[in-house]
């Protein structure tokens, strides 16, 4: 997959929706509870909207009650990127599309064992393709 990283807002405008834009390009964030895929349970995998690199499976999603999708782990360690994130006069870890650089969300500490993380994604930030039978 080629490197995205390069692309100008002008391009990525072309490509992506108003919502989307705002929250990958801008590290904006959805509302809880309205995300298409807070509540999804289906068998496949989620991509990023912005480039289509897989980020995480199905198996990893659990109900953390915060409204977001939230996911265990990614599906490779190489393929999303984390960040220091000091808005909102809060420090947390913002988790990062690695090919695109397209915000996706934040990382806590409060997960299921044994990993023990919680990857809180936004909906728009993800595609999802379901798993062949």
């Amino acid at each position: 997959m080629t490197n995205m990283k390069k692309k100008t807002d002008d391009e990525w405008k072309k490509e992506l929706t108003s919502e989307q834009f705002r929250v990958l390009r801008l590290k904006g964030t959805e509302k809880p509870f309205m995300g298409k895929y807070w509540n999804h349970e289906k068998e496949g995998a989620y991509k990023c909207t912005g480039c289509g690199t897989v980020l995480f499976e199905s198996d990893t999603k659990f109900d953390a009650g915060c409204g977001w999708p939230s996911f265990s782990s990614p599906i490779r360690e190489s393929n999303i990127e984390e960040k220091t994130d000091t808005t909102h006069g809060r420090v947390r870890t913002e988790v990062l599309c690695k090919n695109c650089g397209g915000h996706l969300g934040h990382v806590f500490d409060d997960g299921p064992k044994p990993i023990g993380l919680r990857y809180c994604i936004n909906s728009v930030s993800i595609d999802f393709e379901k798993k062949e039978e």
